[in-house]
């Protein structure tokens, strides 16, 4: 695994949702995201993956990515260093899937 990313726990993706210090990117396609997603995450496929889709974060706010169980974020974040997009260098690296399995809620639909 590469050294440049970091991952985030579960309790600090859960608190920086909650006081809005995290940018949440899901980076699954369309059929996924509309079957359950974490609320507040913004979609940005990795099919069509586009980094200046992600806004920049502001002063104590960071990006953090996620996907269904960690591959493809990690992807997304090398796209996004290639781009030229160090901030982007988060990820849950439990996805969706470690979401769930700890009873957190998912909003489904667009």
């Amino acid at each position: 695994m590469a050294e440049w990313y970091n991952e985030i726990s579960l309790e600090d993706l859960k608190s920086g949702i909650a006081d809005k210090s995290i940018i949440l990117v899901d980076v699954r396609e369309a059929d996924e995201y509309a079957q359950g997603h974490i609320d507040g995450a913004l979609f940005v496929p990795l099919s069509a993956f586009d980094p200046s889709k992600i806004p920049a974060p502001a002063e104590g706010q960071k990006v953090v990515v996620y996907c269904r169980s960690g591959k493809r974020s990690v992807n997304a974040m090398e796209q996004a260093r290639l781009f030229g997009r160090r901030d982007v260098s988060t990820h849950f690296g439990g996805g969706i899937i470690g979401w769930q399995k700890a009873g957190e809620p998912v909003v489904t639909g667009m």
